[in-house]
This record gives C-alpha cells, structure tokens and sequence, in this order.
C-alpha cells in the first residue's frame, strides 16, 4: 500500500482568523484533518494535535463525512501506541479493509467495461474514480469513492445504455427519456444486489462548465493511466484539474476530500500550467480554477508556481470565497447554506455580474431528472420543466438553510 506521507516540512500554515471563533475542540479537529489531508504532511506535527482534539469518534466521524477517512488512517497507524486506542486502531484496519475491497471491486469492473465498450466501438474516458486516486495517491484504495465515472459522447448515449442494459445495470435513466433528448444530471447505473454503480458524463450533462464542453478536445488530448498494471484512457490532467475544480465549486466545496484531490494532484504531478489555464479560459472556467488551486495552497500548503499563484492571489474574490468556504468546513457548517448564498456564489464563479447572471439563470432553467414526471418522460412539454425547476430548488434549499 502505497503510503501519502512525504518529508515532513516545519509546519501546516497557521490556521486563519476565519476560524479564531470556533471551540478550541473543532478547531484542533479541524486542524488535524487538515494535516491528514495536506500532500506533505507532518506526523510529528498530527501528534502534537492529538492530545487536544474532542475525541477519535468525533475525529473519525467528521473525517469520514468529508472523505479523508482513508488518509487519516495511514497517518494514524503511523503515530505512536500510546496516541491512539486500541480500538480505534481496529476501527482503522477494519476501514482500510473495506476500502481496499471497494477499490477491488471497482477497478475489476472497471477494466470489464472497459473491454465491453471496446469491443462495442464506444470510445469512453475514466474520469475522478480510482483513476484519480491513483493521480494523487498513487493507489486505487486510498481516495474514498462510490460509483466509476465516464466521459462518453453523447451521441453514443444510447448505445452506451444497451451496453450497460445487457451486462445487467438498471438504468435511471429509461431509454424512452433519452429518445425524447431529455438531458439528465447524468446517466447513472446500478447492478442490481451490489454496490456498483456507473455514471456517464457528456458534453451536456457537464452543464456545471462555464462553457458547454468540446467533447472532441478532451478525446484529442486524453491520457493514460495505469492501475493495477493495466492501462486505462482517462482525461488529461489538465483536464482532470479542471474537472475536479468544476466538481467541487458545484458542490461548494463542501467535502475537504474535494480540495485534497487537486492539492495532492498539483503536488504528485507535473500540470503543464499553460495548458491548464487556457482549458479553463476555453471553458470558461478561469475563476472556478483559481478557487480550486488557491484552497489547495491557503488550506494545505500546496506549492503553486510564482506565475500561476501571482493571478491566484490578485483575485479578491477568490479571496473572500476561500474565508467564507474554510468557516463553514471548519465549523462544521457546510448543510446550511441558503438560497440567496447559492445563487451569489454561482454568479461570483464567472468573473463578471452579466456572465454570472447568465450562467445561474442557465443552471436554473436547465431541467433533469428531478424534474420530470417519472414515467411520462416524452410528454411534458419542457418549457414546464424548466419552468418549475427554479420552484423546486428554491423550496429544497429553503427547507435545507431552515435546519
């Protein structure tokens, strides 16, 4: 098992003033899982953090909640007996366990899709999964995941759908939807009795890009990743990078796993920054990069080169956005943003008050599946879905800020 502790440096950077307020209890909570996740950490300096956190359940419940479980482990087995119970080193070998059987049964069906789509002549990129896990970790079993994702075009969707069909996935979304060009969040699938489950991303369904995807451009610049010894196509890591910055802004970053990948990513590998930016400008997505690389330095230290960090740093707004979102992960307040914070934050992605107006009012009348009526997929005209999508999400959030 590969390990993701690297020469120790002096010390995690000072926690920010946006945390001062919290109980001394989750403030070293946080601060502990904050060197767990940080590309170099220091074990000398977790120890010195573990005599004054709440307690290891508490510890192991928020880190299993934002996805670092598995990294808090590998530090944990590297501390001495006597900071950590007995049981609780049990709770670890039992997790590592589970986690090592997870990346087992994914990569295995991984690489069964693979082939299936081969021999059918779909062309398909793994995306996020264990292939990500093995960009920042350099293992498939040390990044927490729960289905496989990919990248297919979608005028293979349907194809793609029969595919899955006939290798036993259930489908959420029916063929009948998909003949009548409904565009879902994304084609999910789920063997039935198992835990698998396999989502398709296109260039529509990726409707959190700025821009709509030139599907083409990823395919042309696609690489190869290898796990397990196998070789499997993936996105560029450039691509990658900015993936996983759009994934975690549409989620508000709420899970610290999410700015792990892209500090562990940046740190581990060797982005051509040139080329990263100029993705992120075709996509539109220039600020929702900064924000994903500027947490990644402020919260754990990742290195950024003079010229990228120079236009990370200029941002103001990026600024003010990482206080706010390290507040709320730190305070364990990431369920209780409000409609109204929502909308600003999407509007702040894009850089200029008309384009990010723009682009909430497109996410806003963008309908999927949540939106239709199941079973009359092909029916409901969708200007009524688009239409009672914005009176949906309002009343799901507005009861969500309300907890």
């Amino acid at each position: 098992m590969a390990s993701v502790i690297d020469e120790p440096r002096p010390s995690l950077m000072p926690a920010p003033p946006s945390i001062d307020n919290l109980s001394p209890e989750h403030s070293t909570d946080w601060l502990a899982l904050l060197e767990c996740a940080a590309p170099r950490g220091n074990v000398q300096r977790l120890a010195d953090l573990i005599p004054n956190i709440s307690s290891w359940p508490v510890l192991l419940e928020r880190a299993e909640y934002h996805g670092v479980v598995r990294l808090l482990a590998e530090y944990a087995t590297n501390l001495d007996n006597a900071f950590v119970p007995l049981e609780i080193r049990a709770k670890f070998r039992e997790l590592q366990r589970a986690h090592i059987a997870s990346a087992l049964r994914f990569t295995a069906e991984l690489f069964r899709l693979l082939l299936c789509f081969a021999e059918a002549g779909i062309e398909v990129l793994v995306t996020k999964g264990p292939a990500l896990a093995v960009r920042c970790y350099g293992d498939p079993g040390m990044r927490t995941y729960r289905d496989i994702d990919l990248v297919v075009r979608e005028m293979d969707i349907r194809r793609a759908t029969q595919a899955m069909l006939d290798l036993g996935y259930q489908p959420r979304i029916p063929l009948t939807a998909i003949d009548a060009k409904k565009m879902p969040g994304e084609y999910a699938f789920r063997k039935l009795e198992t835990d698998l489950l396999i989502e398709f991303h296109t260039e529509q369904t990726l409707r959190y890009h700025p821009r709509r995807l030139q599907i083409e451009k990823l395919f042309a610049r696609r690489a190869f990743v290898t796990i397990d010894g196998r070789s499997v196509p993936a996105l560029s890591l450039e691509d990658e990078l900015v993936l996983i910055c759009v994934h975690g802004t549409k989620h508000f970053w709420e899970r610290l796993m999410w700015i792990a990948d892209v500090a562990a990513l940046i740190s581990r590998q060797a982005p051509d920054w040139v080329r990263a930016q100029a993705i992120a400008r075709e996509d539109g997505a220039e600020r929702i990069l900064r924000l994903g690389l500027r947490l990644a330095s402020d919260l754990l230290g990742a290195e950024l080169p003079a010229h990228v960090n120079a236009g990370v740093i200029s941002d103001r707004v990026v600024a003010e956005l990482v206080a706010q979102i390290e507040n709320r992960l730190a305070s364990c307040e990431t369920r209780k943003i409000g409609l109204l914070q929502r909308a600003v934050f999407r509007i702040k992605m894009r850089g200029s008050l008309l384009q990010g107006a723009s682009y909430l009012l497109r996410l806003s009348l963008s309908p999927t599946e949540e939106d239709w009526t199941p079973g009359k997929e092909g029916a409901r005209p969708a200007f009524l879905e688009a239409i009672r999508r914005p009176l949906r999400l309002a009343k799901k959030h507005s009861r969500r800020s309300e907890k």
